[in-house]
């Protein structure tokens, strides 16, 4: 039995995640797959290969770290102690996509690619056209791709229930702008008029179909853009983690505890150096429980990639009661140390709400501006 169920939390917040049993810190929430995931168009295109359905990464940690560190002759100790399956790796017989086994492809098959399957070498293609423009206005970092948005489309045009499929995807937060605060989400300003008409011109001539006829109306299109926007989870995944993560749970001496150190320390180093942030496969995912958890700047809650692909797992930071709502960050933690007003600033862009959690409430006669970074980071937007 579900220890949290999904109902209203306030007029303002809409919908939230509430506990209905006790949780302890560390102790698993959920798990859940997305309904649908999609990599970020630049990380494809700068070689992270990944199964096409899962975003499980399809390289070994010793080939992430030599790609990203650009060094062929780094050789990783403790090898073992991380098992890289990539045996079961298998393509779509049509168009050589790669997935990481059968099952993700015939899963990918059934929710959306059979719609979605064409020559990758083909440059005229509608969805390498779509991709190409979707490239030039976004560049890295990526905050979600506009194939999430095309793979909404088909899953619901595959689906052998599309009006019941086409209700679950509107169960998501797909509001344009926030009219209480005067938001607008940072993908549908004036200034991306053009940008979201030639990206609806280009998604209609990829995909059509009476129940998505609605979403590819210019209202339709930016609600769905917003959706992808506002509920869109990162979803990162990294060979290298994973291994630095079995190395540590090794038993070791002191000494060899301190020179794998070292050697971790080392290599991360090299790959900052060539590869700078850019680490993870990185894209995201629609996830049906998981987008029910609002934010909070003091979340009780994470969630996590702990299998290396897009199932996302939800744990308590801190003991969780019966009743009590279940708040995740939507902020990385850098952007969570830092001040409220910045705080304000990257939620108001990315997620439509003014953010009154207990830890805002409590720094709210905090001034607007408090720190140097954030001072020159107004300058820059003046």
């Amino acid at each position: 039995m579900a220890g949290y169920e999904i109902r209203t939390s306030n007029s303002k917040k809409g919908k939230g995640l509430f506990a209905t049993k006790k949780y302890d810190q560390g102790a698993v929430i959920l798990e859940e797959d997305p309904l649908v995931s999609c990599q970020f168009a630049w990380n494809a295109a700068y070689r992270y290969l990944a199964c096409d359905y899962c975003m499980r990464p399809l390289e070994t940690p010793e080939q992430n770290v030599r790609r990203l560190a650009c060094k062929p002759d780094i050789v990783l100790p403790h090898s073992n102690c991380f098992e890289t399956n990539l045996e079961s790796i298998t393509t779509c017989n049509q168009c050589a996509v790669l997935y990481c086994s059968e099952m993700c492809r015939d899963r990918a098959y059934a929710t959306y690619h059979r719609l979605l399957c064409y020559d990758t070498s083909d440059a005229q293609h509608p969805i390498t056209v779509l991709l190409e423009a979707w490239k030039q206005m976004h560049y890295p970092p990526e905050t979600t791709n506009i194939m999430l948005l095309v793979r909404i489309l088909a899953y619901i045009e595959q689906s052998s229930n599309p009006s019941q499929a086409a209700a679950k995807i509107k169960q998501f937060c797909h509001r344009t702008v926030n009219e209480d605060a005067e938001l607008v989400h940072k993908l549908l300003g004036e200034q991306f008029a053009d940008q979201l008409n030639t990206l609806r011109d280009l998604t209609s001539n990829l995909i059509s179909g009476e129940h998505v006829q609605e979403f590819l109306t210019p209202e339709g299109f930016c609600s769905l853009m917003a959706l992808i926007g506002t509920n869109g989870q990162g979803i990162g995944t990294s060979p290298l983690a994973m291994w630095v993560n079995a190395v540590l749970e090794i038993t070791m001496s002191d000494d060899e505890r301190q020179q794998i150190d070292l050697f971790i320390d080392k290599l991360y180093q090299y790959v900052e150096e060539e590869s700078g942030t850019f680490l993870n496969t990185e894209g995201s995912g629609l996830f049906q429980l998981q987008s029910a958890c609002n934010h909070s700047c003091a979340p009780n809650a994470e969630s996590s990639f702990p299998y290396g692909n897009h199932r996302i797992q939800l744990k308590a930071l801190k003991p969780i009661l019966p009743g009590d709502e279940i708040c995740i960050s939507y902020l990385d933690d850098c952007a969570l140390q830092r001040s409220r007003h910045s705080r304000q600033k990257e939620l108001a862009q990315n997620y439509l709400f003014v953010c009154w959690c207990e830890r805002c409430s409590s720094q709210s006669s905090q001034p607007d501006c408090t720190s140097e970074e954030e001072m020159s980071e107004d300058d820059a937007d003046d």
